[in-house]
């Protein structure tokens, strides 16, 4: 099962908030199958900004974060499609465009799950459910990724 990452997780894992979000965090990339968990280019994008806006880091700082996660995981990119479908998926259900754009991109790259903690958990959409890996308890399609690399 493909999981994609929204820039939260990222974030928090780059140790934004507190502690306790970070160890969360990392404790669950740690356990994610790396062949199969994903970064949209928005998140790495998103988490550039944030690092450097609510981090304060220097730019070569954030860079080397980013950097960091591309080595560590396949990227996917928003393609034109993409976001037409982003464009419907916001209208429809009233999301921002950046929430729409990155349900979309999971979806295109075949990925099932989408942690975040940002959008709604357990929304589902063209076959990707949104999980917020931090709720307890947690949810069963996680779980299974998180115990069984070969799920």
């Amino acid at each position: 099962m493909k999981v994609a990452l929204d820039t939260n997780i990222l974030a928090y894992a780059e140790g934004i908030n507190d502690a306790g979000r970070r160890d969360a965090a990392l404790d669950v990339l740690r356990k994610l199958p790396q062949e199969r968990t994903f970064l949209p280019v928005q998140a790495l994008g998103e988490l550039f900004h944030v690092l450097m806006r609510k981090a304060r880091r220097e730019a070569a700082g954030a860079r080397a974060a980013v950097l960091g996660w591309r080595d560590a995981f396949s990227t996917i990119e928003t393609s034109p499609t993409v976001l037409l479908a982003a464009m419907d998926l916001s209208a429809d259900h009233q999301l921002t465009i950046w929430d729409a754009i990155m349900i979309c991109t999971a979806a295109e790259a075949g990925c099932r799950l989408l942690l975040s903690e940002d959008l709604q958990h357990g929304f589902t959409w063209s076959g990707v459910t949104v999980i917020n890996p931090f709720v307890t308890p947690r949810h069963a399609l996680l779980d299974a990724v998180l115990a069984d690399a070969k799920y």
